[in-house]
């Protein structure tokens, strides 16, 4: 008995249905009889050339040549152009995509004699299966605009001789490959001298080093005080609880700039009232290893009333029970606390953890609130206690020196991006996701 559908259109060609798409968006649904659908789809690719090719021929070639008549030609502009026509040719090609797709279909549909929607009921499918993505677009659209845009104009201003002598519309920009990051990395000056390179590392390793100890001192602490308070022998516990999360209520700005004050040099009332009385005075803000002291221990003080009122919850939370059992094992403090409080508290907190390490890698509110990265140091375009972000800042609204703030841009997010990825991906919470 013959299995063949009577339907069925052997003759229609899926494959030439694919290249009438290509060759127009559209035609390829005219071939399958789908004539609203096809006619649809060529009034949007119409629309959009004739109303966009204009703007998206000059956006690409400003992208390309970033302009060709000094005075006249404005080079960001022109990135600017050419990277929106990008985001603009990105949406075509999915359309573009969408349009084949959907033409191939429909052609193995009929080809194979199945029963292909009417127009009506494929708008009805459409608005049944795709009825978060109507209200998810707008915001995708937003987010391309408004986040996208911007990242893209960083990471393209990084590879153009942007500086405080090189500005449009005065003068053109050039595409100069990797030449920053190569001042940062390999160049050598004059007399073995590269101010780039020697900033970079100076300003880089203080970075590591104040993200590594204001957060471990930070965490400690806060840690340490929750262990305290939550010992059974304590009293008044909510009082005490209360006292060392006030820090946490004072705007963080408020309490930079009194501390700031405080350990000011000349009027300061560590300097005045506190070591005056041992004949000490220590420069806090004259000596870049005192204030990047005076720095970390102000974080530690901003920091750990949030930690602490973390490990506080987690650690009621724990059951006495397992502590009981332990007691009658003989486990002492410590082993208590190691095998049972510190992986606990840890599992639960580990990726907020990982977040104030994060957080403190770009902490650019204390360092420049503080004393505004200083001191100055000889032979280094950054100050003594200029973390990389705020090292960006000053290169951007201080020196003029765009392009390379944006490439130390670029290397700050890759840094951060790379460590907080593998950070999560080894925390064992990220990897139990879902399976609680």
């Amino acid at each position: 008995m013959s299995t063949a559908n009577s339907t069925a259109k052997t003759s229609h060609n899926p494959r030439l249905a694919v290249i009438l798409s290509i060759l127009l968006a559209g035609l390829g649904q005219l071939y399958n009889r789908r004539y609203v659908k096809g006619i649809l789809f060529i009034i949007l690719e119409v629309s959009f050339i004739l109303t966009l090719g204009r703007f998206l021929n000059t956006g690409i070639w400003g992208l390309r040549t970033l302009g060709t008549l000094e005075g006249v030609d404005n080079s960001v502009f022109l990135l600017i152009y050419g990277l929106i026509s990008v985001i603009l040719i990105a949406f075509f090609i999915i359309l573009y995509v969408a349009n084949v797709k959907d033409a191939k279909r429909d052609a193995v549909r009929l080809r194979n004699g199945e029963k292909t929607p009417t127009f009506k009921e494929a708008a009805r499918n459409v608005w049944d299966v795709g009825f978060p993505y109507f209200f998810v677009t707008p915001g995708l659209v937003m987010l391309a605009f408004i986040v996208i845009l911007p990242l893209m104009f960083t990471i393209a201003l990084a590879f153009t001789d942007y500086t405080q002598y090189n500005q449009p519309p005065r003068s053109l920009l050039s595409w100069i490959g990797f030449d920053n990051f190569a001042r940062l990395f390999f160049e050598t000056g004059g007399a073995g001298n590269n101010i780039w390179q020697d900033t970079f590392i100076s300003v880089f390793t203080w970075t590591i080093v104040w993200t590594v100890v204001a957060t471990t001192l930070q965490i400690a602490l806060g840690l340490f005080l929750a262990l305290l308070v939550n010992d059974p022998r304590i009293k008044f516990k909510r009082t005490i609880r209360t006292i060392l999360i006030l820090p946490w209520a004072v705007p963080a700005f408020v309490t930079i700039l009194v501390f700031a004050a405080m350990f000011n040099d000349r009027f300061g009332a560590i300097n005045t009232d506190i070591l005056a009385m041992f004949d000490l005075a220590i420069p806090w803000l004259q000596d870049p290893f005192w204030t990047r002291i005076a720095l970390i221990m102000i974080q530690t003080w901003l920091g750990f009333p949030f930690v602490f009122a973390l490990f506080t919850g987690i650690l009621q939370s724990i059951s006495k029970d397992w502590y009981e059992a332990a007691d009658v094992d003989g486990a002492s403090r410590f082993q208590k606390f190691r095998n049972i409080t510190l992986p606990h508290v840890l599992y639960a907190t580990a990726p907020l953890l990982i977040m104030q390490y994060a957080g403190n890698f770009n902490n650019f509110n204390i360092i420049y609130l503080f004393n505004e990265g200083g001191p100055a140091v000889r032979g280094q375009n950054a100050g003594g206690t200029d973390i990389l972000i705020s090292w960006v800042y000053d290169l951007t609204f201080e020196l003029n020196q765009y392009s390379m703030a944006a490439a130390i841009t670029l290397i700050l997010g890759l840094i951060v991006t790379g460590f907080a990825f593998y950070q999560f991906r080894k925390t064992r919470s990220f990897k139990e996701e879902g399976n609680i």
